[in-house]
């Protein structure tokens, strides 16, 4: 396991490390989510902010307030979603990490589906992975 893991967006304009292995790793299927990332699902780990850094490219990356207290971050020059996290109230310590963007080999251990009530029609879980909502 490396002692950090490193990621890029598309286009490599923004880079960043985190100091920790991502925790909490999901595959959230609601339709925010689906449609920030053009896919059935958005898989993201979290970690403290603080073990967060943003080594190259800082100013290409731009924020959308997608609902009320969520912020999603993302490449303004390629487009790729990279962060996702809460600004007030509980959890508002952690960002959560698009982990399509890591470049440093990443194996899960524990992970779970979640908002599974708004799945794309077209997409069938068949995994053993646990679900909610």
């Amino acid at each position: 396991m490396p002692d950090r893991f490193l990621g890029s967006c598309l286009c490599s304009a923004i880079r960043y490390q985190l100091l920790v292995r991502p925790k909490a790793v999901s595959h959230c299927h609601c339709s925010q989510c689906r449609k920030a990332h053009g896919a059935a699902f958005a898989s993201y780990g979290s970690v403290l902010r603080t073990d967060l850094l943003i080594s190259q490219g800082a100013i290409c990356l731009a924020s959308y307030a997608s609902s009320q207290g969520v912020v999603r971050q993302f490449c303004s020059q390629c487009g790729s979603s990279l962060f996702w996290s809460k600004t007030s109230g509980e959890f508002s310590d952690w960002v959560s990490i698009a982990l399509g963007t890591l470049d440093s080999p990443f194996t899960l251990e524990k992970q779970q589906h979640v908002e599974v009530s708004s799945k794309a029609s077209w997409y069938a879980i068949e995994d053993h992975w646990p679900q909610s909502r």
